[in-house]
């Protein structure tokens, strides 16, 4: 789990105008919330939240106004023509030793049977309760060998150490579906009777 340090500044300014004026800057609004505290209006640096961003689920270390606090991205919202331009992000505090939950990229290793079964992601994401500092980037699940019917259960999902599940264990994750085979469109009995004639 990598730690990102970023510069934050308050702002007092709120509404789309002022919104505007700050990504005009390279910058991006976003709010910081949690155990109780009222909500912190941030201007945060927008090619340095994009990196960070990168990586799922990253802890970011942010420095307001010289005073240091652990918080990981809670929603994150994009330019729906541009998606990598960063429009506003919900930052929740954290603290180290905390558990949170969050969500964690199902990634799959290996071959299916052979055949043309198909794979179908589930679930794209798990979602798992871990220490904050500790948040693993994504699980890795076999396939190797996996037939038609066959599916994986979220208790059948290795996870790393420290972290729980935070979903029925019996919930499906992926699942191999046998392919569907094309029928050959049937001959019309008027096309063979024309054929004759």
């Amino acid at each position: 789990m990598s730690e990102v340090k970023i510069s934050a500044e308050t702002r007092t300014e709120f509404g789309k105008g002022a919104s505007r004026r700050i990504r005009r800057e390279d910058k991006v609004p976003g709010v910081l919330y949690g155990h109780g505290t009222d909500p912190v209006h941030l201007a945060l640096p927008g090619h340095e939240l994009l990196l960070a961003l990168r990586t799922p689920n990253v802890l970011i270390s942010l420095d307001v106004d010289g005073k240091t606090q652990l918080a990981i991205p809670k929603a994150v919202q994009r330019d729906v023509l541009r998606q990598g331009i960063l429009t506003h992000v919900d930052l929740l505090l954290v603290n180290r030793g905390e558990k949170v939950t969050v969500e964690i990229p199902v990634q799959t290793e290996g071959e299916l049977a052979p055949g043309s079964n198909l794979l179908e992601h589930v679930l794209n994401t798990l979602p798992v309760e871990a220490e904050a500092t500790h948040i693993p980037t994504e699980v890795t699940v076999s396939i190797a060998g996996l037939e038609a019917g066959a599916s994986v259960l979220a208790k059948d999902v290795p996870l790393p150490s420290g972290s729980t599940l935070a979903i029925d264990g019996d919930a499906v994750v992926l699942q191999v579906l046998a392919a569907q085979a094309e029928e050959a469109p049937a001959e019309s009995a008027e096309g063979d009777a024309s054929a004759e004639a």
